[in-house]
């Protein structure tokens, strides 16, 4: 299980890594863009993930360890979210980092719930 967990959660942490670089550059702003957008499509594929595996005999512990634990758990980054928040409130930024919490949480919890819907589809396609 911990192979499953730590080899997701290296593909996950390099995704991240290469998208959230990518997607600063394209936006070119100060703004924690590429967080944002790798947090919320962290929750979208979590709740795909977790949705499908729970509502399915298909997906084994093994699996799901790896999806969920490992590849999300890498490639999502709420820590980086919080450092990122704070440190435009310390350069006295208060209203963007007001819209970066309330953007990244809501976002998140509409991708969660888009999450659920795609897995449901997909189940229902089967």
């Amino acid at each position: 299980m911990l192979l499953y967990v730590a080899f997701g959660s290296a593909i996950g942490g390099v995704a991240r890594y290469l998208l959230g670089g990518l997607l600063q550059r394209v936006f070119d702003t100060t703004f924690p863009v590429g967080t944002l957008l790798i947090n919320v499509s962290g929750s979208l594929l979590l709740g795909v993930f977790v949705r499908y595996a729970m509502d399915t005999p298909t997906i084994s512990p093994d699996l799901r360890a790896f999806l969920t634990i490992g590849l999300c758990g890498g490639y999502s980054t709420f820590s980086t979210f919080s450092y990122e928040t704070i440190t435009l409130l310390e350069d006295g930024e208060w209203s963007r980092a007001g819209f970066y919490v309330v953007a990244s949480v809501v976002l998140a919890l509409l991708g969660i719930l888009l999450g659920f819907w795609f897995a449901r589809q997909a189940i229902s396609w089967k």
